[in-house]
């Protein structure tokens, strides 16, 4: 006679000493937001700078005439926070060529769901409003490069 075992799994809400945002990059250093749907945030103590990310402004931006560079992160994520300097020095390097924005995956899980992030950190490059490419994982930074490098140079339309 088989047994049979019933399992329920109960979300219990993580608990984290991290502010409400990652440390965030600084793309716009001494520009205003033009686009009140931008929303441009500083809790790092930096005075860094990026898109927030949100179900109310991601088509608009993903769809702009510059590539976007995705991070989807969460608060309580150890390998999400180790990636945020590598993120920074592509910010510095490729902003000028590439949006660089930041989901938070507990806040908008209906953009995380859609594009299928399943794992975090997943960083993913958008052109024209549509996926080009991702790299899932804490990865080096040469990785990151090459995925923002194939969005400038190949992901023209």
């Amino acid at each position: 006679m088989a047994t049979r075992f019933l399992v329920t799994l109960e979300m219990i809400p993580l608990k984290s000493n991290y502010r409400d945002e990652p440390p965030i990059l600084n793309t716009h250093r001494n520009s205003q937001v033009a686009n009140p749907n931008m929303e441009k945030s500083d809790v790092s103590g930096h005075g860094n700078t990026t898109v927030k990310l949100t179900e109310a402004n991601f088509e608009q931006l993903s769809s702009g005439a510059k590539p976007m560079f995705v991070d989807f992160w969460a608060v309580w994520c150890g390998p999400c926070r180790i990636m945020d300097p590598v993120v920074e020095r592509l910010a510095a390097k490729y902003s000028d060529r590439v949006l660089f924005g930041k989901v938070n995956v507990d806040e908008e899980m209906n953009i995380s769901s859609r594009y299928q992030v399943f794992s975090i950190p997943t960083f993913m490059m958008f052109k024209d409003g549509q996926p080009l490419d991702a790299v899932i994982g804490a990865v080096g930074e040469a990785s990151l490069e090459r995925l923002v490098k194939s969005a400038i140079d190949g992901g023209s339309s």
